[in-house]
């Protein structure tokens, strides 16, 4: 016997409907890696970096998260959180290292430590946030900021970089990155020194942005969308049924 419309219908439209729940759930799975976003990408310019802390470690609460800096970056000025006290650890260099506005330093910023007032419970997220100089000859580069996750009960290190072409969302605890742009003129931008809002939000890396929620309702939203196809075409197809 031949399936009725509304069967075909369906057996047409439920692919669809489960690829949208299989994005979804992917979207979940990228936004629970830390991430960094930043305000731009532009090699040579100030960027603020936000850092998102959006779960604990399983069910524990955070209480410390430590932030390197790739050997790029020099320095970077940590942005008050009320929630954190935050202290620099510096490091001695082998050699002076000449800056780009002709001075030289011989220790850097290694990493920079907040530590939680009271433990961040493992439901609720924080972000951090750094002020660096990307480099002026880092176009091109992907720099990458390990990040230790201290909990109440263990921690998570997010340290691991992908191999060349291996897509950083397979990572169990990928390090967060920012990808550095070729600089952009005054004519295309706008503004020197400061890249482009199409270029700060293709440089967002390490699995997920730093507002994971974001993603993850950007996926709901087309999820919804894809299920509301499925059930207008069913009602569509009862109502020219019922007719004939």
């Amino acid at each position: 016997m031949n399936a009725s419309p509304a069967r075909r219908a369906l057996r047409t439209l439920a692919p669809a409907a489960l690829a949208g729940g299989l994005l979804l759930a992917g979207a979940g799975a990228a936004a629970a890696h830390v991430g960094i976003t930043p305000s731009a990408t532009d090699a040579g310019s100030s960027s603020l970096l936000t850092v998102a802390i959006p779960h604990g470690c399983g069910e524990s609460p955070t209480t410390k998260v430590a932030i390197s800096l790739p050997a790029e970056l020099v320095d970077a000025q940590p942005t008050v959180n009320p929630n954190w006290t935050v202290e620099k650890v510096t490091q001695k260099l082998g050699a002076p290292q000449k800056l780009a506005d002709g001075s030289s330093v011989t220790e850097r910023t290694a990493q920079v430590v907040y530590t939680a007032k009271a433990p961040l419970e493992a439901h609720l997220r924080d972000t951090l946030v750094l002020s660096v100089k990307l480099p002026v000859d880092a176009a091109g580069k992907t720099l990458y900021f390990p990040t230790l996750q201290t909990c109440e009960a263990g921690q998570t290190d997010w340290k691991e970089i992908p191999a060349e072409g291996q897509d950083p969302h397979g990572l169990k605890a990928p390090a967060p990155s920012v990808t550095v742009t070729a600089p952009a003129t005054a004519t295309a931008s706008g503004h020197d020194g400061h890249g482009s809002g199409a270029d700060a939000a293709a440089s967002v890396t390490s699995g997920a942005a730093a507002d994971p929620g974001s993603g993850a309702a950007g996926w709901a939203g087309l999820v919804a969308g894809l299920l509301g196809l499925v059930m207008g075409g069913l009602a569509l197809l009862r109502t020219r049924s019922r007719a004939s």
